[in-house]
């Protein structure tokens, strides 16, 4: 609840949380995944240091979108799928809180995109990082893992199942 860069702008005027303001700060997890960066990050130049200030501008324009995607995905996604999450990524950070859709409608949005299959992704294996004593907690060294390819080259972290 108000945390910086997640929460919506009516909330930080008024104090008062809504279903429409869940929706704002889904918006910008939406678009932290496209993207591949944080919702707020001092370390870059000022106009890129709010996520949604600075990705807002390309996300209806399907000839644009590609500036502002996540380079380490290296163009191994559905670019229909990635428009269209990015519309409904632009839906939900709206500033007027009537124009954001229900979570209902972005669920129904965001559903048949996994079955978009306009790109070509090749076989990969996963090489998980060391544990280096991660409890789960936070407490690991922070790495994250990387796919590599059947060729070897790397490619973008994956979500991890680890064996038992």
């Amino acid at each position: 609840m108000g945390t910086q860069g997640y929460a919506a702008p009516e909330y930080i005027m008024t104090g008062h949380l809504t279903a429409k303001s869940d929706v704002y700060g889904f918006g910008v997890v939406l678009l932290e995944l496209l993207t591949g960066r944080k919702s707020v990050d001092k370390s870059r130049p000022p106009r890129e240091q709010n996520l949604v200030e600075w990705a807002r501008p390309y996300l209806t324009d399907a000839r644009r979108l590609d500036r502002v995607m996540d380079p380490n995905l290296a163009g191994q996604y559905s670019s229909r799928a990635a428009y269209k999450a990015a519309a409904v990524a632009h839906q939900c950070v709206s500033l007027n809180p009537k124009s954001r859709p229900h979570m209902s409608a972005v669920v129904e949005a965001l559903e048949p995109l996994l079955a978009l299959d306009d790109c070509l992704v090749g076989p990969f294996v996963y090489i998980a990082p060391p544990d280096n004593g991660d409890d789960g907690k936070g407490g690991g060294s922070g790495r994250r893992g990387r796919r590599r390819s059947s060729e070897g080259a790397a490619e973008p972290p994956a979500a991890v199942v680890r064996p038992e």
